[in-house]
């Protein structure tokens, strides 16, 4: 795997770190992340997920977040290698 891959969050495996590089939706969509701290050039662990179509649970740093799955589908990250 190379860091030049970029995924969506969905798309993580669980541990997986990668660089959020673009969100991609309307300015409340926007807005919403940047309150909850996801916003561009911020390094995130993908802790969990849940089968289907549930939350997924991200880290930042020590906090971690859950998000609804299609917020998780709009956020592309560049993976890195641990």
């Amino acid at each position: 795997m190379t860091q030049n891959e970029t995924f969506t969050v969905n798309q993580m495996k669980e541990g997986q770190v990668g660089k959020i590089i673009e969100i991609s939706g309307g300015y409340g969509f926007t807005k919403r992340l940047h309150a909850l701290g996801i916003r561009s050039g911020k390094m995130i662990i993908k802790v969990s997920s849940m089968f289907k179509r549930g939350p997924v649970t991200i880290q930042m740093g020590p906090v971690q977040v859950a998000i609804g799955f299609r917020m998780a589908g709009k956020i592309l990250v560049s993976l890195e290698e641990k």
